[in-house]
């Protein structure tokens, strides 16, 4: 059929028919915009067809007749959709209508491509879903006008279109959400939930100490002779515990005895001298104030050789790490040797990182988890708080904390000695500012502001 005859109806039945049937048949909505494009061609003998599809952010290329789906950025798809644009906001409803280059009041930038690309007539025909919505645009570019005849039959084709069009992608239709739409929920999303309160929490290191228990140092300069007592050992009241070597105090007490049996003894000769000469008197004084000096330094000598056994002053357990350590170490006054704690009074020592540090007091909640115990958590409350920092084992400043252990939780794992992790909860904060805390103070110290 040439494009200058007027077909009767009855002629283009059975071509619509076929169209309709083509439509029916895709399977993809690519398909179905193939079809749309290329197999009304023997009705319009058209120089070219295009399938747009409009969506509520833009206009896109969805075929080109006697192509697959363009894809690349060429001149003429970029200057087609400000086309495909323009030719949306001509299009106030669903009739199918045919635009004349010559007729029309085209923008400098559509009459440039139209007139360089496109032929002097274009038949827009608008395909709409049952709802009303815009569903896309089938656009044919002719050398003429079309027959009023397919004018006619051209609006019950574009519903068979729009109607497989709008089955075949029902729910992107349906339940498609703009994009900046989206990106303004997400973004309103996002501020919400950093108003969520959350409990402030840190973790820091944690060992289970004894509530009562007392440090054992050396009573005297001197090396450690014997440890008679073994780590982790139970102990009742005056058990020994450890003894200092006595060489050196035996030496001196017994040098101090031999001064002390000449003093005496010259003591005694000047007394039976006195009978016979008065002037020995003085002399007397003497001997007898050196006799009471070595006297008295005996006593002292003897007095620290009862101190080298150092014995249990309460009970409990000695704690210390091995007994290899101290045999033969030399060791001031003072110097911590062992530590006796009632294992019947376990307590939570907490060693909290300076850089980990949040607003605890007094009563706020402690969960231990046990390295030897994950999965049996031990719960308590902080007792006691240090606000000095110090070194720990590992050299990092971190506060101490003392935690008791809730009388409800069964105490048979918190031994004394085992190490875990401990979870300290503080007030409750924005979720916001529980995760910007740390980098806000890490900026802070990195820049001073």
């Amino acid at each position: 059929m040439s494009a200058h005859e007027q077909p009767s109806p009855v002629s283009l039945a059975p071509l619509l028919t076929a169209l309709r049937d083509r439509a029916m048949a895709a399977e993809s909505s690519a398909a179905l915009a193939f079809s749309i494009a290329n197999d009304p061609y023997p009705l319009l003998r058209f120089r070219q067809a295009l399938v747009l599809s409009t969506t509520a952010r833009d206009i896109r290329v969805a075929c080109v007749s006697g192509l697959a789906t363009p894809r690349e950025q060429t001149p003429y798809l970029q200057w087609l959709k400000r086309a495909g644009r323009w030719l949306d906001a001509q299009q106030k409803d669903a009739t199918p209508q045919v635009l004349s280059r010559d007729h029309l009041e085209l923008p400098d930038d559509i009459a440039e491509g139209w007139s360089q690309w496109w032929p002097a007539v274009v038949w827009c025909v608008p395909l709409h879903g049952r709802d009303g919505q815009r569903l896309g645009l089938a656009v044919f570019l002719l050398d003429q006008s079309p027959p009023q005849t397919l004018r006619e039959q051209m609006p019950a084709l574009a519903n068979c279109w729009a109607f497989c069009w709008q089955a075949l992608e029902p729910k992107r239709r349906k339940w498609r959400v703009p994009g900046k739409r989206i990106a303004w929920l997400l973004l309103v999303a996002a501020v919400a939930v950093m108003f969520i309160p959350v409990r402030q929490s840190a973790l820091a290191p944690a060992q289970i100490i004894s509530h009562d228990s007392m440090l054992i140092t050396s009573p005297l300069d001197g090396v450690v002779a014997d440890m008679l007592v073994a780590p982790n050992q139970a102990v009742s009241r005056g058990t020994p515990l450890f003894r200092l070597d006595t060489t050196s105090l035996e030496s001196r007490a017994e040098v101090l005895r031999q001064q002390l049996a000449v003093a005496e003894a010259e003591l005694n000769a000047a007394g039976s001298l006195a009978f016979d000469d008065a002037s020995s008197m003085a002399e007397i004084a003497r001997l007898r104030a050196q006799r009471d000096q070595r006297q008295a330094e005996l006593e002292g000598v003897e007095a620290e050789l009862a101190r080298t056994t150092v014995h249990a002053p309460t009970s409990g357990v000695a704690i210390y790490r091995d007994e290899d350590d101290w045999q033969g170490r030399p060791v001031s006054t003072g110097e911590r040797i062992l530590q006796l704690a009632d294992p019947g009074q376990p307590e939570i020592e907490v060693q909290l990182a300076v850089a980990d540090a949040i607003a605890l007091e007094p009563g706020s909640e402690v969960t231990l988890f046990l390295t030897a115990y994950p999965l049996e958590p031990i719960k308590g409350e902080i007792i006691e708080t240090n606000y000095q920092a110090r070194p720990d084992d590992n050299g990092v400043a971190a506060y101490r904390l003392v935690a008791s252990i809730d009388a409800d939780d069964d105490t048979e794992h918190a031994r004394l000695g085992l190490y875990g992790t401990a979870r300290l909860y503080g007030e409750e904060v924005s979720l916001g500012y529980y995760l910007m805390r740390r980098p806000i103070s890490a900026l802070r110290a990195w820049t001073g502001w």
